[in-house]
């Protein structure tokens, strides 16, 4: 099984594009994905503590975290 990258390349000697093995590509893939979802979580944890801090800031009350769970979501 060859694992090597192979490099496309343009009449200039300048690599315009790489094929990738599929298990290799695949692998990639998939940690890009768990990645993704990570920065999606650390952005929300981000946004809603600059929210808390410019609520506190303004003295603007938020909703409390038991009030939001106790929502019903139907």
């Amino acid at each position: 099984m060859s694992s090597a990258l192979k490099y496309i390349i343009d009449d200039n000697g300048h690599k315009t594009g790489v094929l990738v093995p599929v298990k290799t590509w695949e692998n990639l893939n998939e940690k890009y994905k768990k990645l993704n979802k990570k920065l999606t979580i650390l952005t929300g944890i981000q946004q809603g503590l600059l929210e808390v801090k410019e609520s506190r800031t303004n003295g603007k009350s938020l909703q409390t975290l038991s009030s939001f769970l106790s929502e019903d979501n139907s």
